[in-house]
């Protein structure tokens, strides 16, 4: 990588990694005063407004969730639901979960495939196990499976609160946390609440209302009523520890917010 970095010909640098990579990548750049744009990992937050369409928000985020099996750095992650409508999306969500087709990932009917590596697959689970000795509560999943593969079950996990791993870090993997919150105050709160901050996702039925929700997370990207995705014709990129500077056509910037509405 340094071999790299130094070369006359490189004028930047760009990563989509680690923030241990990043900030590698970042200091040695830096240090030759070489332009660099990061995007690291994520926590993202998809919020469920109480006027939100629970059968829609649940697919919804079940799609978002499990993008590459879970191992994406833009897939929903958290889930922030405010209480008058947490239990039915939970019940909704888990259904949806649940019936996802965990197999060979060459197969077309398949929607999680093994993890990259055992050691991942193992350090997801030792995040839900933390998770739960703590307080967090297993709905669906949190045990690996036996036989070949590096595989994890699709996992839902309530009850989360800050101080948990579910909560706080990144969980790479089919993992989900949902977080119960009072109203809409509290849900932004509760997104804003993280060390990340490169993308989520806002679900209501008022689409001006999303909007104006979405505006107040603290996120590269907000999606309203649709999953996170990048696309070359957007800024893409992150704030706080998912990173620094937007992926774009003509260039790039410090940082961009670009959000949908369907």
């Amino acid at each position: 990588m340094e071999g790299v970095i130094e070369d006359p010909l490189v004028r930047a640098v760009t990563l989509t990694g680690s923030g241990p990579a990043g900030r590698a990548v970042a200091a040695k750049a830096g240090l030759l005063l070489k332009k660099t744009v990061l995007e690291l990992g994520g926590s993202d937050p998809y919020l469920v407004l109480e006027d939100a369409d629970l059968d829609f928000a649940a697919t919804v985020c079940a799609r978002g969730r499990l993008i590459n099996s879970g191992q994406s750095c833009i897939a929903a992650k958290r889930f922030i639901v405010i209480d008058k409508v947490h239990d039915r999306f939970v019940e909704l969500f888990v259904k949806r979960m649940a019936a996802a087709k965990m197999g060979d990932p060459l197969s077309r009917d398949t929607e999680i495939g093994p993890q990259a590596r055992h050691d991942l697959r193992d350090a997801l689970h030792r995040q839900v196990e933390s998770s739960i000795a703590k307080g967090a509560r297993c709905v669906l999943g949190g045990a690996i499976p036996t036989g070949p593969g590096a595989y994890y079950p699709p996992t839902v996990l309530t009850n989360v609160m800050k101080g948990m791993p579910a909560y706080d870090e990144e969980l790479f993997g089919p993992v989900d946390s949902a977080i119960r919150v009072d109203n809409e105050d509290d849900a932004i709160a509760a997104a804003n609440d993280s060390a990340f901050g490169l993308g989520g996702g806002v679900i209501t039925r008022d689409v001006a209302r999303g909007e104006r929700v979405a505006a107040a997370i603290e996120s590269g990207c907000i999606f309203v009523n649709d999953n996170l995705r990048s696309d070359p014709r957007l800024p893409f990129g992150g704030v706080k520890e998912s990173g620094y500077g937007s992926s774009r056509i003509t260039g790039s910037r410090n940082s961009s917010t670009s959000r949908r509405s369907s």
